[in-house]
């Protein structure tokens, strides 16, 4: 499995703490974000994991910024990405079984480290169940790519 990850200038000590525990289970970690504390605007890194998602290139994507907000908003404007923003995982773990997320979001200044490799964890052993969910997350495909759905232009 391959991981594109990112971040702000905010989240590069949490960025490398779970690049790290990523490394351990042995997964690949592809760094998108920057390892300075130097100013650093969050919409890049959300967009360049955004766009390795969508593409394939890598499997799924880790955001951190400060809160996880502005970075996962960044990677939703990218058509295919399902990124959600938790803060402990159990939200982590359906947003897998029931929303197939593909890219994880959480800040820097609002979980610590080891509260972080739980979520992150939750959040990888969890898989898609797909039924009655599939459904719900070619819903929201057309929302993407029409503006508009059609389940609700009907009623």
């Amino acid at each position: 499995m391959k991981i594109g990850i990112g971040n702000d200038h905010t989240a590069v000590e949490l960025k490398n703490i779970i690049s790290e525990h990523l490394k351990e289970r042995g997964i690949e970690v592809v760094n998108f974000g920057t390892d300075s504390t130097e100013r650093f605007n969050y919409p890049v890194s959300g967009y360049r994991v955004g766009k390795a998602v969508s593409s394939g290139e890598v499997d799924l994507g880790i955001l951190i910024c400060g809160t996880g907000v502005g970075i996962s908003l960044a990677a939703n404007k990218i058509q295919g990405v399902r990124a959600v923003v938790c803060s402990e995982p159990y939200t982590a773990k359906l947003s897998r079984e029931h929303n197939n997320t593909n890219i994880l979001a959480f800040g820097a200044r609002v979980v610590g480290s080891e509260l972080a490799k739980m979520i992150v964890d939750e959040w990888l052993d969890a898989e898609f169940e797909g039924g009655r969910h599939q459904t719900r997350i070619d819903m929201i495909a057309e929302i993407g790519e029409t503006q508009h759905l059609e389940a609700v232009d009907k009623a």
